[in-house]
């Protein structure tokens, strides 16, 4: 570290130990080499430019950084025995996980990790789990304290085994990096719902910075599944239910992540985000998708992030698909991965992917031959919740016994050394603590999370309500049971330790001592009678009527109600799906409670799936949904309810209005979900279907109003080639009277096709802000990609015809349109 980066350090108050270790680094004169290296006994293996990694006095192929990835994946894999080759193979979870020593202990050598070890997951990040068990910050926080023993941690592997190969530190990040303290950010369908780019980039990179900085090498992030039903409880953790939308943001993560030297590893590939009737926990199999729908929809996000984008980590689900577990499936993990898809990175298997071929799919005769299935297949690192010596032994007596061979064990290693050799973990295996302190949750960061919740928030419905005039409010009432609980922004896969800013305490700063805010509870998430209650309701307990009629006492001498509502972790997240889309417990009874006192209301929705908010449609003059808007979110639902800030966030989703229209989700096929039809039908016997969405893809609403102008082609006329391009442009202008956000969203239609094709795909977004009569010239390239489709015989082509390209404010609110001819 240089002079300027401790007093850098000290100015920031980052903590004293560290800030000593700082510069009595500098007065010693101590080299990043020599300071990281560790204990006099082993510093002989460290030279110059390269570590002895095995011990033997000179450097070999591997040890040298000089030579080809190839020839040092060759030389190291000619020198490893079965043991370290086997070790390679499976994941350690960290400390309060599965490791019980939080430091390397001599018990290590009794371990199987005496012979290495592919990766260590979530190594002393100190969860919420862990945090819940009991765990202290003493390896966590600060944060060189944890890079310190990261060092120690990776010592142990490079001078204490007989190869010194490095482990790869994996972790989570799909809402900010899954470690104690670090930069919190909205759920990743909040993010979802910004339709940014370039944020998203930037949060990829700033995960990625924290990442490397910490000592991780291996992010699993991003989670492209495809959710098409919202009833699926992990929605709450996916981007969207459009492959266009989801692979375009899974491509700029992807990006963000690996431009910080740590690996991108996607998740969960595949077809895991459609489970039947969108159940989960035990019921993790047989989605029900056809072999179209998975090309065009599940795989594709995959697709562009492992081809475009060059993603070098994937995460296989442990669903099946067409009767085939996938984690043990050559077509998914070697054909379509590997081989079609150019992949050259190496699989993790999520938890029990691997155990669930014996245990639950039956396609396997014993944990042996499913351990043997998966590796055939081209898994090549078992992760799960249980000792590496639960898969190791038992693959080292398919090995023994001929179960299995060398070339299949050895193909899987080098794929997994080689991503170690890449990251440079066997020339750098050590990180600078002292860099962490300043990398880590800077004011830079701070900031991207702060612009993250505001673009995520998405204003449903307005009708003039909003913003609300500052001036005349001299008394607000704050209810829900979300109203002071953030909890639900914090996550298993995010940040711990960091304090949620609630709807109530931020609106309570921006409003001011002027104002009195007021707070109700009203109801909890859930009633007493939950999960029953979505199938038998039930009227409120006497105390459950308490809550409500204390909110509507003090609603009754409010100018205003802001209504916070929505889910909880009850309620939504992994392995906690529901079987209806409304309002959980007592909510909807509180709410109309409230409305009918005459206090004009707002509902402020905190929650992780699309809620059939029918009756909050037709009564409440205003609607906004913020998901789980992250550490900053009472901040920005603040901002936006008073103005200060103009909402530009659009639905990644279809909201329903019952759960009896799933599936609904965009794209979908001619007249699969038509809107409403007439009252009565030609037969006078009349319908009795509810069509239509509650809110589409792609809404949203401003304050202020936006104007498309013509669409403008390059081309009428297109010659069919490869390298066709039609570059599509029109003008969007500001014609309201603030400064707002629009995300201009281009559609494209097949008008006649050999196959049936969706009635309109997504082909293009942008983010654009403008100021009161500002205008911006808007424009997209579609190429021959954006213009294919599966043929008959499944093969992708462009097929001659006319095309409708369409621009609008979302997937059915389109401003503007023309069509252009592909011809042969």
């Amino acid at each position: 570290m240089k002079l300027t980066d401790c007093l850098d350090a000290l100015a920031r108050r980052v903590p004293s130990p560290s800030i000593f270790r700082c510069i009595q680094n500098l007065l010693l004169g101590a080299s990043a080499g020599a300071a990281l290296a560790g204990a006099a006994s082993a510093a002989d293996i460290y030279h110059e430019g390269w570590i002895d990694l095995n011990k033997n006095g000179h450097r070999d192929v591997y040890e040298d950084k000089a030579q080809p990835v190839e020839a040092r994946v060759e030389d190291l894999l000619s020198q490893m025995t079965v043991e370290e080759k086997t070790a390679q193979l499976v994941t350690l979870y960290g400390y309060c996980r599965v490791l019980s020593d939080p430091l390397p202990t001599p018990g290590w050598k009794d371990r199987v990790w005496k012979d290495g070890i592919g990766n260590i997951d979530e190594h002393l990040n100190n969860s919420i789990r862990c945090i819940a068990k009991g765990s202290t910050r003493e390896h966590s926080y600060p944060y060189d304290h944890h890079v310190e023993a990261f060092n120690t941690t990776q010592r142990f592997f490079i001078e204490e085994t007989r190869l010194g190969v490095p482990a790869d530190f994996t972790n989570e990040g799909i809402r900010g990096l899954c470690h104690d303290s670090a930069t919190l950010l909205p759920a990743q369908i909040g993010i979802g719902s910004t339709w940014n780019t370039e944020l998203v980039r930037e949060i990829g990179e700033m995960v990625g910075r924290e990442a490397y900085a910490l000592g991780y090498s291996n992010i699993y992030a991003p989670i492209l599944d495809l959710p098409r039903d919202p009833r699926w409880g992990r929605i709450v953790e996916c981007y969207g239910e459009d492959p266009y939308l989801v692979g375009e943001y899974g491509r700029q993560m992807v990006l963000g992540l690996q431009s910080q030297g740590v690996l991108s590893t996607a998740k969960h590939f595949a077809v895991y985000g459609i489970p039947k009737g969108g159940r989960d926990g035990n019921a993790r199999t047989d989605p029900a998708v056809t072999p179209r729908e998975m090309r065009d929809l599940h795989l594709e996000p995959f697709r562009v992030a492992i081809q475009e984008a060059g993603g070098r980590g994937v995460m296989s689900s442990y669903n099946d698909w067409n009767g085939e577990p996938i984690t043990t499936s050559k077509y998914f993990l070697t054909d379509i991965l590997r081989v079609e898809f150019g992949f050259d990175g190496y699989v993790v298997s999520d938890s029990d992917a691997v155990e669930f071929p014996f245990r639950k799919h039956r396609t396997a005769a014993s944990y042996r031959d499913a351990i043997r299935q998966c590796l055939e297949a081209g898994m090549n690192v078992r992760t799960n919740f249980t000792k590496p010596e639960s898969f190791v032994e038992p693959l080292r007596e398919a090995i023994a016994l001929g179960e299995i061979s060398m070339d299949v064990i050895d193909q899987r290693v080098s794929e997994v050394l080689a991503v170690k050799f890449d990251l440079g973990l066997f020339d750098q295996p050590y990180r600078d603590p002292g860099e962490a302190m300043l990398q880590v949750r800077t004011p830079e960061h701070i900031e991207l999370s702060k612009q993250a919740s505001r673009e995520s928030i998405v204003l449903l419905k307005n009708d003039g309500l909003l913003p609300l005039e500052k001036g005349i409010l001299k008394r607000v009432l704050v209810a829900g049971p979300n109203a002071d609980d953030g909890s639900g922004s914090i996550s298993r896969y995010g940040p711990s330790n960091v304090d949620i800013v609630t709807i109530l305490q931020g609106l309570r700063a921006k409003l001011g001592s002027g104002v009195a805010v007021d707070h109700a509870k009203g109801c909890e998430v859930v009633d007493d009678s939950w999960p029953d209650s979505e199938i038998l309701p039930v009227d409120p307990s006497a105390s459950e009527q308490t809550l409500i009629d204390e909110a509507v006492g003090k609603a009754k001498g409010a100018d205003l109600a802001v209504v916070v509502l929505g889910d909880n972790g009850k309620t939504v997240g992994e392995s906690v799906s529901r079987t209806s889309l409304q309002l959980p417990g007592n909510q909807l009874k509180l709410l109309q409670a409230i409305h009918a006192t005459g206090v004009p209301t707002v509902v402020v929705l905190l929650n992780g799936r699309p809620m059939a908010m029918n009756w909050a449609d037709k009564h409440v003059p205003a609607i906004l949904e913020a998901w789980f808007p992250g550490e900053f979110g009472g901040d920005a639902v603040a901002d936006i309810l008073l103005g200060d800030y103009n909402p530009g966030g659009k639905m990644p989703v279809t909201v329903p209005k019952t759960v009896g229209q799933v599936p609904i989700a965009f794209p979908s096929k001619p007249a699969s979900n038509a809107g409403q039809p007439r009252k009565h039908g030609h037969n006078g016997f009349g319908y009795s279907r509810i069509m239509g969405a509650l809110y589409p893809f792609g809404h949203g609403l401003s304050y202020t109003e936006f104007e498309y102008g013509e669409v403008e082609l390059s081309a009428r006329k297109v010659e069919l080639a490869d390298d066709l391009k039609v570059t599509v442009a029109f003008e969007l202008r500001n014609v309201g009277k603030r400064e707002g956000s629009e995300v201009a969203q281009l559609y494209l239609q097949d008008k006649v096709s050999s196959v049936t094709t969706y009635d309109k795909v997504l082909r293009g977004f942008e983010r654009v802000r403008l100021k009161p009569g500002e205008s911006q010239r808007v424009e997209f390239e579609l190429d021959w990609r954006d213009l294919s489709l599966l043929g008959p015989e499944m093969e992708r082509v462009v097929e001659p015809g006319e095309f409708l390209v369409m621009a609008g404010s979302s997937s059915e609110d389109i401003r503007s349109e023309s069509t252009f001819e592909v011809v042969e």
